[in-house]
């Protein structure tokens, strides 16, 4: 089993980003960390190293140019994603990541001590029990519930310009006819992905 190093460096430039040497050699030990922890914390259900690399780390990296502001909150971080791949090609950027499974945060935790990433801080806990009012510039997430929930929950954290940034399957059409506010929806394609994917950019005013 190859260390995904080509596949890797082609997804990235097949999404129109730039990555530095020391950048891949982070991601690559991020995967590594995961395929390490996964059986014992359950972290993914895929298992394949070049899979992984594609609908983990590619996936999260395809919502990089939607992403603005200096303070970024990943809500349902999961195993870090998309954070700490955001955060890899961010650094100026501070990250929280948040997650109410602590398996799975001390797993983010220790993979941010490992990597080294000192734009990212590590939450353990529910986003409506999160006293961090108008603190966020954006919230990013791997859509864990329909948009409005997702609104619902979060928009008390954005300050009154943020927005919350959505990762989602196919164009929700049905969940953005409920949507008041302005938003911008583009769909991506995610190099060696067949399965569609959008991102949703939603204001908060």
């Amino acid at each position: 089993m190859g260390s995904g190093r080509d596949l890797l460096q082609s997804g990235i430039e097949q999404l129109g980003l730039h990555a530095t040497a020391a950048q891949i050699d982070t991601l690559l030990a991020f995967v590594t960390l995961i395929e390490k922890w996964n059986k014992a914390f359950n972290l993914t259900a895929i298992c394949d190293r070049d899979e992984i690399l594609r609908l983990h780390i590619l996936d999260s990296l395809a919502v990089l140019p939607f992403i603005t502001g200096n303070k970024i909150i990943d809500v349902g971080t999961g195993a870090g994603l998309p954070g700490i791949p955001l955060a890899i090609f961010m650094p100026e950027v501070q990250f929280t990541l948040l997650d109410s499974n602590s398996k799975k945060t001390r797993f983010v935790q220790q993979a941010v001590l490992e990597l080294k990433l000192k734009n990212v801080e590590i939450v353990h806990g529910r986003v409506e029990n999160l006293a961090r009012k108008g603190e966020y510039d954006a919230v990013v997430s791997r859509a864990f519930a329909s948009l409005i929930d997702i609104m619902d929950l979060t928009e008390y954290l954005l300050q009154s310009e943020g927005v919350l940034i959505a990762m989602k399957g196919q164009i929700p059409e049905q969940e953005l006819k409920n949507i008041s506010r302005s938003y911008l929806v583009k769909s991506i394609v995610v190099p060696g992905v067949e399965a569609e994917r959008c991102v949703l950019r939603i204001n908060k005013l």
